[in-house]
Order: C-alpha cells, then sequence, then structure tokens
C-alpha cells in the first residue's frame, strides 16, 4: 500500500526521469511491510498513534542511516505535506521535524530545495495551487520546528524570504506565513535578526499598524534590536493620539482572529507590557481599552478587554489595580455575568476565576494586593447585589493575613454598608422598570447584607480545615449575634455591641442571618479538625456558640434578644445548661454525647422560636434522665407510670417534630440519636413511625406541621409542631376525596368540574340578562335603552369578575393541595432515614419484622402513583431500605418468642398477596418478605415448636412429612408453608395473567431446597397438563435439577425415581412431537426437549442407569413428522434440540444435501461422458462431491463399485489422498442393523463400503479374548461402529445413557471389557 500511494502522488514529470528512476523503483519493493505502515500510521487522527508511528520510525532509520530508507523516509514525508487530507499535514510536518531533529547530518537547505522543487509555486496547476502553498508552508516550520533553522544562516533567510512569497497568498493562508515569521525571529540572536530586519519590515508606520502580525514584528524588534528599529523606523509614539484608532483597529482584529481558540492574543499583552515599561499605561487603558475597543459593542472585543484585565493583574501595582478595578470594564463585565443565564451563551465568569485564582496564588507574599483585587470583584454589584457568587473558591489562595482582613471587610461592609464605594449597575431591562423602589439605597443595602452573610458562611464552609479556630469562631458569633441578638447599650466584654449600623438591620437581613447560621452549624457539625465537631478544647462548637448565648442573656442591660424570653423560656433555658452539665459526669457514653448534641441544637432554636422550642426541652430533658437513670435490662413494655408514656416514646415524637423542619442539620441529629435509642424502641413508640409512613391514615390525617423554604428564607413560621390533630369524619372524607382528585385524571376533573361551573355560571347570567338571554326567541323583542344597557353591561362585568375569583381561588386551592402533598412526601422520606437506622444497627431485633408491611404498602401505592418526583423519591428511598438493608441483611432475629404463630399467618398472608398484585414488580415485593419471613423461622430455635412437633408425631402424623435433621429444631411449620406455597405453584401454573413469575420460585428453591422437595410432584403432575402449564413446569424443572441444594436433600433412590417420573411425562409430552399447529404448541415441545436435554446432562453426572428404550423409539417415530415441518418457522431451533437428544442416544444427525445437487452419476458411468457439459461449467471431476461419490460409490447389492485399481482416473491435476471409508452409525436417522454373525457387518444400501484392512481393524474390538462379543439386544439398541479417534473415545465414554443395552444385567462389565479390548 505504501509503495501504491507512493506512485499515485508523483507527478507525470517524475516518472520521466533519470535512469535511476527503475533502480530505487525496484530497491522500494524490498522495503518491509512495517517500515511503509510508519507512514500510514504518521497521518491517523490519533495522536499517540501518530507519536508511536514516528518513534518507531527514527528507530528503524537509526539502524539505518545511509541505506535507501533514509532517502524514502525523506521522500515519502515530503510528500506527505501537500496530500489532500488537510489533517494530514501536520502530521508528516512534525514527523519530518523530528526526523531532522534526530539526524544532524542531513542539510537544511537540500530539504528546503527539495520541497520547493517539489512544490513550485510557479510551475504548480491552478488545482493544486493550496496543497502546494501549504506543503511549502509546513515544509517551513518543520525545519523550525526541528531546532536548527534558527543555527543556519543561509537555510534561515532562504525560509524567511519563502515565507514571504508565501505572505501574498492571503486567500489560503490568511496570516499563518507572517506569524510564523514572527516565531522564528523571536528565536534568532540579535546579529541575525539585525541583519534581516531591513527585509522583513517595512520602514512605514502605516504598514506597521496594518496588520496584529506587522505590529507584533514592530515589538518584537523594538524589544530585541530597538536602535536598528530606531535607524530603521525612526522614533515612534505608538500610543498617541493619532495612533491610538489604529491601535484599536488591529486589537479588533486580533480579537476577532481568536474568536474561536479563546484566548488572549499575543499582540495585546505586549502592548500592555510596552504601555508599562513607557509608564503610559493609564492612557492606554482609557483611551485604547475602555475608550476604543469596549465602545465597539462588539463581544470578541469585549472578552479581549476582560482576558487583558485577567492577565494584567500579576502585572500591575496596588494604584494601577484601582485603576482597572473601578473602571468601565469590570462594570461591563458585571453585566455580562448577570445577563449571561442561557445554557448556550457563553459565560465568561469560570475564566475570570482562573485569572484571580492564578493571581491570588502568585502573591501569597503581598496580602494587600490580595485583598484589594478581592475586594474589588466584591463590589462589582447589581443594584446591591455582588455578581461574584458567595461560594467562590477562589478565597482558598489567600494568605491568613488576606483571609483576616477579607472578613474584616465583609463584616465592616455588613454593619455600615459603603455604596459610593461599590461598582454598581443596572442592566438594560431595570433600567426599563418604572418602579422607583427598586432604586432605593434600602433595597441594595438589604441585599448587599444576605450575600455578604451568606459569603461568610460559604468561607466557613470552604476552608474550615485551614482556618483559624479564632477566625472561625469570630463568624460564628457574629452570625449568631446578629441573626438572634438586638444591642442596647455597648460594653467592653462583648466585642459586638460595639459595631453600630449605619443603617437599620431589617427583618429579612435578621431571617437570612438565622438561616445562615444554622448552615454554618451543619458545617461545624459535619466536617472535622481535630475530632468531630469539636474545638481545640475538646467541646462541640454547638457549646462554645450556647455558652456565648448565655453570656449575651446574662447581659440583659446591654443586649437583648429579637424574640424576647418569657420567664418560662428563661427556665427552661436554665435547666438545659443544667442538663448539660449532667450529662458531662456520663461523656464516656456515646448515647450521652448524641442527647447532648440533641439538646444543644434544641436549646439555639430556642433563640429563634421560644414557644416551639420551651415544651420540647422540657420533654428531652425529662428523656434524657430517664434513659440515664433507667437498668440496662428494663423491660421495653413496662412503664412506671401507667399514665406516663415511656421515655422512648416521647422521644421519638421529638424526634418525629424536629424532621419537619426543612433542616440537613436536624436530619443528621435525629439520625444520630435515633441510633443510640433504637435499642430501647417500643412497639408503641415504632407505630409513631409507622404512623407517618402508612398511606391509609396520612393521607386523611396531618400528623405533624411541615415547614417550607422560601425564595431567601430556609425556615418561616413554627419550626416544630408535635401535636398530632385529629379530624373529623367529615373532615377525614373531604381529605380522602381531595387526595382521589389529585390522585385521578386532573383533565377529567378539570372539565367535570368546567361543567359545573359553567352551568351555574349560566343560571346566574340568565338571571341577570332576563329575557334578552333567556334563550328564547321573540319576533316582537324591543330594544333596550341606553341606561339599561350600561346597567346590563355593569351586572355583566362584575359577575364575570366574581367567576374569575372563583376559577382563581380554585386552582389556588387546588395549588394548595398539591404542595401540601408534597410537603408530606418530603417529611416521609425524612422519616425512612429512621427506618433506615433502625434496619442497619438493630436487625436483629423483633420489632424489625413489624416493618415488612408498611413498607409494602408504600410501595404499591408509590408504584400505582409514582408520576411526581417525591413519590418516585420516597418509592426508590423505600425499596433501597426494603430489598438491601431488609430482606438482604446478614443478620435477622434470633429470638422470636411467642411470634412464630404470627409470622407463618403472615407467610401465608404475603404469599395470597403476592398473587394477587396487579403487576410482577409489585409481586416480587411481596415475595421477598415471604422468603425473608422463612428464613427467620428457619434460623430460630424454639422449644414450643419442637413440642408440637413431638405430638403431632405422637398423634400419628406421617413421620415422612415431617421435618428431620437441623429443620426439626427450627420453628418453621414446613407442613403449613408447603400448602401455602403449593397453592401459589399451583394458581401460577394454571392461572393465565399470574403476577408470579418463575425466578421467584427459583428463589425459593434455592434458598429452601426442603420445600422444593416437597413442591417438585406439583412440576411433575404439571409436565403433561395444558399448554400453559405444561411450558411453565418445564423450565422450572430445567432450573431446579441442576440445582446442588435441591440435590442434597435427595437420596440417590428417591433421586432416581423423580428422575425416572420426569422421564416418563416427558416421553407423554414427545408423542406429539411436531404435530405442533400454533406458537404455543410450539413453545411446548421446545421447552419438553430442553427438559430432556437437561435431563441426560444430569444422568450423566449423577451416573444413573435409567431405561431409554421406550424414549427411543418415540423420538424415531416422530422423526418423520418433523421432517415434514422442517421449513415451518421456529423448526430450526426445534430440530437442533431433538438431535442433541438423539446424539446422546447414539443416533447422528444425517447431513442434508444442498438444494438443487444433481444425481450422483453411477459407477458405471464412463468418465468421458462427465466431460461433455455445456461450455463455460465446472467439469463434474473437478467438483468436490463427484469425486467423493466416485469414492464411496456402491453397488445395489452393498459391495463396493469399484476397489484399488478398479477406480477410473481422476481428472484434477493433483492427486489427492483419499481419506479411509467411515461406516456412519445410522442413515438418515435409522440406527444400522447388525448382521447375525458379529465378523462380517451388513451395510445399508446408502453406506459406503470399506477395505478389507478396515473391516479388519473395526472387528478387533469387537472380540474379547478371542471370543466374539455378543450383539446388542434389538430393543432400541444402537448398532454403532467407531469410526474416528474422537468416535472411539466416545465409545469408551461411562455414559449409561447413551445406549439401552448397558442398562441391563453386566454393562459394567461389558464396559470394562471393551476398554481392555482397545487397550490391547
Amino acid at each position: 500500500m505504501g509503495s501504491r500511494e507512493l506512485a499515485e502522488r508523483m507527478s507525470p514529470g517524475e516518472a520521466t526521469q533519470s535512469g535511476a528512476r527503475p533502480a530505487d523503483r525496484h530497491g522500494l519493493l524490498k522495503h518491509s511491510r512495517e517500515f511503509l505502515d510508519f507512514f500510514w500510521d504518521i497521518a491517523k487522527p490519533e495522536q499517540e498513534t501518530r507519536l508511536a508511528a514516528t518513534e518507531k520510525l527514527l528507530e528503524y532509520l537509526r539502524g539505518r542511516p545511509k541505506g535507501s530508507e533514509m532517502k524514502y523516509a525523506l521522500k515519502r514525508l515530503i510528500t506527505g505535506l501537500g496530500v489532500a487530507r488537510e489533517t494530514a499535514r501536520p502530521c508528516y510536518s512534525l514527523a519530518l521535524a523530528q526526523l531532522l531533529q534526530s539526524f544532524e547530518d542531513l542539510p537544511l537547505c537540500s530539504i528546503l530545495q527539495q520541497i520547493q522543487e517539489k512544490y513550485d509555486l510557479h510551475q504548480v496547476k491552478k488545482t493544486m495551487l493550496r496543497p502546494a502553498l501549504f506543503a511549502n508552508l509546513f515544509g517551513v516550520l518543520a525545519l523550525f520546528q526541528s531546532g536548527r533553522l534558527v543555527k543556519d544562516q543561509e537555510a534561515l533567510m532562504k525560509s524567511v524570504k519563502l515565507l514571504q512569497a508565501l505572505a501574498q497568498y492571503q486567500n489560503h493562508l490568511q496570516e499563518q506565513p507572517r506569524k510564523a515569521l514572527v516565531d522564528i525571529l523571536s528565536e534568532v540572536s540579535v546579529a541575525t535578526l539585525q541583519e534581516i530586519l531591513p527585509e522583513v519590515l517595512k520602514a512605514d508606520l502605516n504598514t506597521i499598524l496594518s496588520s496584529p502580525e506587522q505590529l507584533e514584528l514592530f515589538l518584537l524588534a523594538q524589544q530585541k534590536v530597538p536602535s536598528k528599529l530606531k535607524k530603521l523606523v525612526g522614533s515612534v509614539n505608538l500610543f498617541s493620539n493619532e495612533n491610538v484608532p489604529r491601535l484599536v483597529n488591529v486589537l479588533k482584529m486580533a480579537a476577532s482572529s481568536v474568536k474561536k481558540d479563546r484566548k488572549l492574543p499575543a499582540i495585546a499583552l505586549d502592548l500592555l507590557r510596552l504601555a508599562l515599561k513607557e509608564d503610559k499605561f493609564p492612557q492606554f487603558w482609557k483611551e485604547v481599552v475602555e475608550q476604543g475597543l469596549l465602545k465597539m459593542q462588539f463581544w470578541p472585543a469585549s472578552y479581549l478587554c476582560f482576558r487583558l484585565l485577567g492577565a494584567a493583574l500579576p502585572l500591575l501595582t496596588k494604584e494601577q489595580l484601582q485603576l482597572v478595578l473601578r473602571g468601565d470594564v469590570i462594570r461591563h463585565y458585571g453585566e455580562h455575568v448577570c445577563t449571561a443565564k442561557l445554557p448556550k451563551q457563553f459565560k465568561f465568569a469560570p475564566e475570570m476565576e482562573d485569572y484571580v485564582g492564578t493571581f491570588l496564588e502568585g502573591c501569597q507574599d503581598d496580602p494587600e494586593r490580595q485583598l484589594a483585587v478581592l475586594a474589588a470583584f466584591s463590589s462589582v454589584t447589581n443594584q446591591g447585589l455582588p455578581v461574584a457568587p458567595t461560594f467562590w473558591r477562589v478565597v482558598r489562595f489567600l494568605s491568613p493575613l488576606a483571609l483576616q482582613g477579607y472578613v474584616a471587610w465583609l463584616r465592616d461592609m455588613f454593619l455600615q454598608p459603603d455604596l459610593d464605594s461599590l461598582v454598581d449597575f443596572s442592566t438594560n431591562n431595570q433600567k426599563k422598570a418604572q418602579d422607583a423602589s427598586l432604586h432605593v439605597p434600602e433595597r441594595a443595602v438589604s441585599r448587599l447584607r444576605k450575600w455578604i452573610i451568606f459569603r461568610l458562611v460559604s468561607i466557613v464552609d470552604s476552608l474550615h480545615l485551614e482556618m483559624e479556630e479564632a477566625l472561625t469562631a469570630q463568624v460564628a458569633r457574629f452570625c449568631l449575634f446578629h441573626a438572634f441578638f438586638v444591642t442596647k447599650k455597648p460594653t467592653s466584654q462583648i466585642p459586638e455591641t460595639k459595631q453600630p449600623f449605619s443603617f437599620p438591620l431589617e427583618s429579612q437581613a435578621r431571617e437570612a442571618a438565622s438561616s445562615a447560621f444554622f448552615s454554618l452549624l451543619q458545617t461545624l457539625s459535619t466536617q472535622l479538625k481535630q475530632a468531630p465537631d469539636q474545638t481545640r478544647g475538646g467541646q462541640p462548637w454547638t457549646y462554645h456558640l450556647v455558652q456565648f448565648a448565655d453570656l449575651l442573656l446574662n447581659h440583659s442591660h446591654n443586649v437583648t434578644t429579637v424574640t424576647p424570653f418569657s420567664a418560662q423560656q428563661r427556665q427552661a433555658w436554665d435547666r438545659m445548661l443544667q442538663t448539660l452539665k449532667e450529662l458531662e459526669a456520663h461523656s464516656s457514653e456515646a448515647r450521652a454525647a448524641a442527647f447532648q448534641h440533641l439538646l444543644l441544637l434544641v436549646g439555639i432554636h430556642l433563640l429563634k422560636s421560644p414557644a416551639e422550642s420551651c415544651d420540647l426541652l422540657g420533654d428531652i430533658q425529662t428523656c434524657i434522665r430517664k434513659s440515664l437513670g433507667e437498668k440496662p435490662r428494663r423491660s421495653r413494655t413496662k412503664a412506671i407510670d401507667p399514665q406516663e408514656p415511656p421515655w422512648v416514646e416521647v422521644l421519638v415524637e421529638i424526634l418525629l417534630a424536629l424532621l419537619t423542619q426543612p433542616s440537613h442539620l436536624m436530619r443528621q441529629m435525629a439520625r444520630s440519636v435515633f441510633g443510640h435509642i433504637c435499642s430501647h424502641l417500643t412497639p408503641r413508640a415504632l407505630q409513631l413511625i409507622l404512623d407517618v409512613l402508612n398511606p391509609e391514615t396520612s393521607e386523611d390525617e396531618d400528623h405533624v406541621v411541615v415547614t417550607d423554604d422560601s425564595d431567601e428564607r430556609r425556615l418561616k413560621g413554627a419550626e416544630s409542631e408535635r401535636c398530632v390533630t385529629c379530624l373529623t369524619a367529615k373532615e377525614q372524607q373531604k381529605a380522602r376525596e381531595d387526595e382521589e382528585e389529585m390522585r385521578g385524571g386532573g383533565s377529567e376533573e378539570e372539565e367535570r368540574d368546567g361543567d359545573c361551573l359553567d352551568q351555574g355560571f349560566r343560571e346566574q347570567l340568565m338571571s341577570v340578562a332576563g329575557k334578552a338571554l333567556g334563550g328564547e326567541d321573540s319576533e316582537d323583542e324591543e330594544e333596550l335603552g341606553d341606561e339599561a344597557m350600561m346597567a346590563l353591561d355593569q351586572s355583566l362585568a362584575s359577575l364575570f369578575a366574581e367567576q374569575k375569583l372563583r376559577v382563581q381561588a380554585r386552582r389556588d386551592e387546588k395549588n394548595k393541595l398539591q404542595k401540601e402533598k408534597a410537603l408530606r412526601r418530603d417529611f416521609q422520606i425524612r422519616v425512612l432515614d429512621l427506618v433506615e437506622v433502625l434496619v442497619t444497627k438493630q436487625p436483629e431485633n423483633a420489632l424489625v419484622l413489624e416493618l415488612l408491611e408498611p413498607l409494602l404498602s408504600i410501595i404499591r401505592r408509590s408504584l400505582r402513583s409514582s408520576s411526581s418526583k417525591q413519590e418516585q423519591d420516597l418509592l426508590h428511598k423505600t425499596a433501597r431500605i426494603f430489598t438491601h438493608h431488609l430482606c438482604r441483611a446478614r443478620r435477622y432475629c434470633h429470638d422470636l418468642g411467642e411470634r412464630a404463630e404470627a409470622l407463618h399467618a403472615q407467610v401465608e398472608r404475603l404469599v395470597q398477596q403476592a398473587g394477587r398484585q396487579p403487576d410482577s414488580p409489585t409481586a416480587l415485593y411481596h415475595f421477598n418478605a415471604s422468603l425473608y419471613l422463612l428464613r427467620v423461622l428457619k434460623g430460630n430455635t424454639a422449644e414450643g415448636c419442637v413440642r408440637e412437633t413431638r405430638e403431632k408425631q405422637k398423634a400419628g402424623t406421617d413421620p415422612s412429612t415431617m421435618p428431620t435433621g437441623p429443620q426439626a429444631a427450627s420453628c418453621l411449620d414446613l407442613n403449613l408453608v408447603t400448602r401455602v406455597y403449593s397453592s401459589a405453584l399451583s394458581s401460577f401454573l394454571t392461572k393465565r395473567n399470574s403476577p408470579l413469575t418463575v425466578p421467584m420460585f427459583l428463589s425459593l428453591f434455592s434458598r429452601h431446597p426442603l420445600l422444593c422437595k416437597s413442591l417438585l410432584p406439583i412440576l411433575v403432575q404439571h409436565v403433561t397438563g395444558p399448554v400453559r402449564p405444561r411450558h411453565q413446569a418445564c423450565l422450572l424443572l430445567q432450573k431446579t435439577l441442576s440445582m446442588r441444594e435441591v440435590r442434597s436433600c435427595f437420596e440417590d433412590p428417591e433421586w432416581k425415581q423423580l428422575m425416572g417420573q420426569v422421564l416418563a411425562k416427558v416421553t407423554e409430552n414427545l408423542r406429539v412431537l411436531g404435530e405442533a399447529q400454533t406458537k404455543a404448541e410450539h413453545q411446548q415441545a421446545l421447552s419438553s426437549l430442553e427438559l430432556l436435554n437437561v435431563l441426560f446432562r444430569t444422568c450423566k453426572q449423577e451416573k444413573l442407569t435409567l431405561d431409554l428404550t421406550v424414549l427411543l423409539g418415540v423420538l424415531q417415530g416422530q422423526q418423520q413428522s418433523l421432517q415434514q415441518g422442517a421449513h415451518s418457522t421456529g423448526s430450526s431451533r426445534l430440530h437442533d434440540l431433538y438431535w442433541q437428544a438423539m446424539k446422546t442416544l447414539g443416533v447422528q444427525r444425517p447431513k442434508l444435501e444442498k438444494k438443487g445437487a444433481k444425481e450422483v452419476p453411477s459407477a458405471t458411468q464412463s468418465p468421458i461422458s462427465k466431460k461433455r457439459k455445456k461450455k463455460g461449467f465446472l467439469p463434474e471431476t473437478k467438483k468436490r462431491k463427484k469425486r467423493k461419490s466416485e469414492d464411496g460409490t456402491l453397488a445395489e447389492d452393498g459391495t463396493p463399485a469399484a476397489t484399488g485399481g478398479s477406480q477410473p482416473p481422476s481428472m484434477g491435476r493433483k492427486k489427492r489422498k483419499r481419506t479411509k471409508a467411515k461406516v456412519p452409525a445410522q442413515a438418515n436417522g435409522t440406527p444400522a442393523a447388525k448382521s447375525p454373525a458379529p465378523g462380517t457387518p451388513t451395510l445399508s444400501p446408502s453406506t459406503p463400503a470399506k477395505s478389507p484392512e478396515l473391516q479388519k481393524k473395526n472387528q478387533k474390538p469387537s472380540q474379547v479374548n478371542g471370543h466374539p462379543q455378543k450383539a446388542l439386544p434389538k430393543k432400541g439398541v444402537l448398532g454403532k461402529s467407531p469410526r474416528s479417534a474422537l468416535a472411539r473415545k466416545k465409545a469408551r465414554l461411562s455414559l449409561v445413557i447413551r445406549s439401552p443395552s448397558l442398562l441391563q444385567s453386566g454393562a459394567k462389565k461389558k464396559k470394562a471389557q471393551l476398554r481392555k479390548a482397545w487397550k490391547s
């Protein structure tokens, strides 16, 4: 392929060159395929492939530096520079550059000359001009990339001239030659540049300012050879008023050229450095950037300004940073951030974040500049709201001093906002708005304070591990103080009271501070420093904040709470502090730490909602005292006071009330506390949780008041509510109807309501309009007067307005119901956390068994109505808990007590429910639940169960049905569950649309093989039943008979008896094989044959002896019917299974002749007549099939037609070896009959004859110790004679099912004799 490509790419002139051409061409043929493939891989698009091919090519050439391969490689690479595929040109250029870099003895001038001769721009055709131009360009780039061009003066001058010539073809190459020229000259020495400069740079300022490349060349010369440039051009001031417009145009062209690359042009950064060097940066920034590029309203130019701003940050001083970061560029950047909200719209904010992060990381030793830049970007606001996100992560690059300064700046801006220091702007839509309230300073201050408070929290969130503990404490105290307290009189003991407000702190800002404070608590509670949520003193952060809050409460003359405390609330606070001191005595217990966390969080919530949290604190303190004071082995169901509920029930109610709050912190705290108390859980406490999850009750009752998030406030209204409000029967009925309406079709409901409303509205219209709108036509109708018409219009207008209000009210009510439903679902999802904790931490608790049916109820309801996101989340979480944490748990309850009978009833109920489900997924959950209960019952031992078993045995119960072994000591009543699952299995086999499936019963059989042993007779019975039960029974038996667990439950005689029963049933099914008329009957035949093959494999593995005579006769009898339906749909699979079974019985599948095959000529036909065929056809002697037929042609009497020398001569060119004739075991599917004489077998007419030598060889194994072996019995005997090594090996196999003769007495002895005879 490589030589072919080279030949195709050669020009016509090259084909008629010097006489050395044929020699080179002959030499190319000697090149290895590996060498030629290198050039194909170099042009591939994969970078790794290209680099690997280039490296291999260089390694190959290093071993042959003087051979013809080097010349061919250079020629091939130069040819590749001008290929038609544009993506391959840079690949060949890079390979050529590496080749020149590796072999420095190759002259560059010679390579450049070859390139120019190959692609001569003056002689090339017009159609090949573009490839030739790119070939010259990439050739020069290859010389430059090799690193040798700047060292070779002659090659450098020629390359410069070539690039200048290529620069004239701008239509094809644009500015690429000039860019390449600038890159080359930037690498040359000063002396070389002085020599070349007059040739490449014109002494015309207009030309210099005409393109970015010319200007970049000018700046390069000014940087490296300023004296030579001054002699050539003179003194030039690029930033003069005359040159500023030209600079702006050049930068605009540069911005357009990098529009797709999205990068900063080098010319812009060079101009910036020149302006800084010449101390003209303010002029450059103001006139060129802000008043030039920015005023063009051209987004590529704006992006260039943004990139120039980011790149200039490390180069500027603090004063210059103030100029840049308070100008029009940063304001325009803020407008872009606010308006670039569409998904497909380009967003510059991530790129600016990289620029700022790079700057902050690079000036760690200058905290003042870091603070100036970060404060400036935080001061870019849209009507008071900063455009920088609150989670801006560039703060991770701040030095500790800069971070402290930034936090102090944020606090000062919160207390005393300086609106004049902000770079504020309004978008075009905001400017068009006529609402004056949008432009007042109070609104800007409110928006700024909300951003600042969340910015402080995000800093702690992202830098909690790196921040100093004192700085974190400052932020936490600041948020706590301004969220819940107000300064009355400053005091030195509380630094927060010394900071006055320039603008009063409005309620919205306090609510934002409250929400941010609880987010901060979550951060401090979940992240680690030395220990979970602890300070250096070993106490939690919440403990220190509660101490700070207590300090504020004790200074009532200086500080007061936003919501004043009553005497009872203050007492609750003091009791909470006392309980915390009591908990310190139990600090070694993990439960005490959880209670401390709960008490601290509820205590802090007392500052926000005193009325609701006061009662919770009292109950929590009571529960804590009781839990820490009770005995470890105390009964779970008994309490000291019958009128007072146990402490764990009260605490569960409290946790449920706290879960109503949309707070992740409360959710984590509830999980933690419940994990420590779930071991003390009582049935009543568990019922409180299940009442929330039970759809039947939760749909009709409002157990809790669930709070919701607003747009800017996370918590609004009551924080907790644990009183259960019961509804009247009428209200329950109304709620139930509303829920059904929400579940039902919304469109039908709207249509029905619309009809009702239309009817009522029509009646009102008729009553208002009177006779005019009554619907009756009157010929003598009189026209209404003006006053009457005005009155009618007014009445109609009021009527339509009322109708509109009613419709809107109904929509609002519907939306409210939907919102309440969504809140209830979210609450149920949070309550499922408690269930998950119970199942994972206490899987051996007997109360876990009470969770099965409530979880199944949730799954049933969610599967029916899983349209909303909340329903789907609830379903997924419930299914995950049920499947992974409950049913698949390794640990389970081992102390059932008196629950065994109830669990048996529950198993029966679950299996019945599984059979009544509308779909299989729902039934699967119920079936798995029953399997889990079976495992629990099987793994439990109870004296009562054993005693019952003994009584049943004494009563005369059949001992065969009683459990034995380990099963006898378990609580599982095998007879009861057998009846349950046998009923389910019968329903599955007989019911047409049963939700039960085959995998369900396979799981049952594999987990409980003893139960499977009792159910197998049902399957065997249905094997010969109607069509559908037969198919399902065969499928189940196929999988079940292969299970090792099931086999271990049977004794050998029982297993053999079972195999015989199944074989008899299958044999009965196969009597109608091939007579299928419907798809179901065809499937039934397939399943029967598959089951038969499974039986054969099982018998082979177990080495069982079964009588297969009847089966063989049945299968042979159905062969004719199978052949008649051979072309029916799906018959190929049926035939494969049939012949697979027949092969196991020793009957080989006949080879089918191809369609259209001509009859085999007789042996007496003359071979000369075979040649007289139609012209153009292959002679019969050349066909493989005819040669075979000649070799094996038999006479009618069964003797060979010609043997040895009597064979007709072959007409082929080569004499092929004739294989020995083999006697097949059968012909056309029937076994070969044995002759009475063992030494001379009789062949059928279709069986090829054997030579005497072969017959003698085949007669040897039929004699044992000189005596002929007895013929196989006629009763279904398969006459076989080994025909090959594989056949002989199969004949030696101990397959008792291969031949019915082995089922007779002495089969093992005969097999041993056969084996001995073969060895001899």
